[in-house]
């Protein structure tokens, strides 16, 4: 995918002037929101040459950057750059090649009720969908104890306090808690403090804590009520549905692993996105043509879509600098939650047939949940896992004896011959990925909330981190690039109407 061509930008639509066009572009993009048909067809474009001017660069070519991509030249603007620092696409969603058209996803993957950004997304990319496996018992290892249980695909946690939360939900907007009427009073409190003063036992605590931890990378100690509350809220104020495999957020995967909608993107955008182009620095984000400094050169554009965790646009450098607001924002970012997934690949999921789910939870052990992710037809078999970084080597080979081992201890000595194994730790493998998911410690949406989402000169802020719904998600991130492309086109309408 890596080309020289430099970006194209749009030639006036014969017959009509630029601003004509531009209001066509942005009522096109209206019109892709509401599911109708693109105003805008059979644009001809022209290249740009050495020096010139793109409409819109997008940085980051994840699921927000290349939806934004793809809304912007559905819409009609074929003067668009989509700038990658990796030498891939999809972002924090990449796959494991098992063989034989089999993958595991080795950052995120799962879909559920109430997502449907991503669930249309895949439609229209004939992008098919399979249910998670979750059937039979689960095992809680603790040291030499075991226990086997069925959860049913749910939390195993307390429904008591999974209702209080999502009552506590409905008064938190997911786009703005701060923004909440109690907003100030439920971000001075941790999500572990809270818990506290439910008076939460240590067993059902385990469960409400792990939960915690795969969905927003912190302890809760380390997690904001306030924050916890708003993704809540984007499942319908339904802890069960956030949490759970049944009717929650894990339900669904798709099939050939979800790195292939940003893939299938990609393809469709062609030579209009560039991989291996770092920007180190944005200069005159506050005149009408912004610089974008890369290793291969500059790139001038009248927008910019920055589609990045706010953590890693602090590694930017901004001539002139950002406003306090949105620099603190960036600054104060958590940037050190990264998580460390690995696969053992089975000839079978032999699992199944002894009525197991797959599914292995160890307290106090590296394993903080391991999950059958099989492909469909169960052709081999697959444990995936989230594994403390911390508590288990970095070499493969001790990594991989270790997770047998206790895969031995939950399904029996079948679990020691894996015909594969694959190991992804995103804190060590991949510099571009500060956090997969973001755990906001308490305070932080109140002190500097506002300063998420407005556009800041001719820059839109984009990427799951500022979704109005399931943000940290990757539905989330798919309507992120929707709203920047709608964002993008209006500031081109309103500059067109000035000139």
């Amino acid at each position: 995918m890596e080309v020289d061509a430099e970006p194209k930008t749009i030639a006036k639509p014969r017959g009509q002037s630029r601003r004509r066009f531009l209001h066509l572009a942005a009522a096109g993009a209206a019109s892709l929101a509401a599911d109708k048909v693109s105003l805008a067809q059979g644009v001809a474009s022209k290249p740009v040459g050495e020096g010139g001017v793109v409409d819109v660069a997008i940085i980051g070519a994840g699921l927000a950057g290349l939806t934004a991509a793809r809304d912007l030249r559905r819409a009609g603007c074929e003067s668009l750059v989509v700038l990658e620092a990796r030498n891939r696409v999809g972002g924090r969603t990449y796959n494991h090649d098992l063989g034989r058209g089999v993958v595991s996803e080795a950052g995120g993957q799962w879909i559920g009720p109430g997502q449907t950004a991503i669930a249309d997304l895949a439609r229209e990319l004939e992008v098919d969908t399979f249910p998670s496996w979750y059937a039979g018992k689960s095992v809680v290892l603790a040291g030499d104890a075991r226990v086997a249980q069925d959860f049913h695909g749910g939390t195993g946690g307390d429904e008591t306090i999974g209702a209080r939360l999502g009552e506590l939900a409905r008064g938190v907007p997911s786009g703005a808690p701060w923004k909440a009427k109690d907003a100030t009073a439920l971000d001075k409190l941790s999500y572990g403090e809270w818990l506290r003063q439910q008076g939460v036992k240590y067993e059902e605590g385990y469960f409400l804590a792990l939960a915690a931890k795969l969905t927003l990378g912190g302890a809760p100690a380390q997690l904001g009520l306030l924050h916890y509350l708003s993704i809540i809220n984007s499942a319908g104020c339904n802890y069960e549905q956030l949490e759970a495999f049944k009717g929650g957020a894990q339900e669904t995967r798709f099939v050939g692993g979800s790195q292939v909608l940003s893939i299938k993107m990609a393809n469709e955008l062609g030579d209009k996105v560039r991989l291996s182009r770092p920007v180190r620095k944005i200069a005159g984000w506050d005149r009408d043509v912004v610089e974008l400094h890369t290793d291969q050169g500059v790139i001038h554009a009248r927008r910019v879509i920055v589609a990045m965790n706010p953590a890693l646009c602090d590694r930017v450098v901004f001539d002139p600098p950002l406003p306090q607001g949105r620099a603190q924002l960036q600054q104060n970012w958590p940037a050190s939650a990264p998580m460390r997934k690995t696969v053992h690949v089975y000839e079978k999921p032999f699992w199944r047939d002894a009525g197991y789910s797959g599914m292995v939870l160890q307290v106090g052990g590296p394993i903080f949940m391991a999950y059958d992710n099989s492909p469909p037809d169960a052709s081999v078999g697959v444990l995936a896992a989230f594994v403390a970084p911390g508590m288990l080597p970095s070499d493969q080979r001790a990594a991989e004896q270790i997770l047998s081992s206790t895969y031995a201890k939950a399904f029996g000595a079948e679990a020691l011959k894996p015909k594969q194994f694959h190991d992804h730790d995103w804190g060590r493998v991949d510099p571009w990925t500060l956090q997969c998911i973001h755990p906001l410690p308490p305070g932080f949406w109140t002190t500097w909330g506002k300063a998420l989402h407005p556009a800041v000169g001719r820059l839109i802020w984009s990427g799951t981190e500022t979704a109005d719904l399931w943000a940290g998600s990757m539905d989330g991130a798919v309507r992120s690039g929707h709203r920047a492309a709608l964002q993008a086109l209006a500031g081109l309408a309103q500059r067109s109407e000035v000139a």
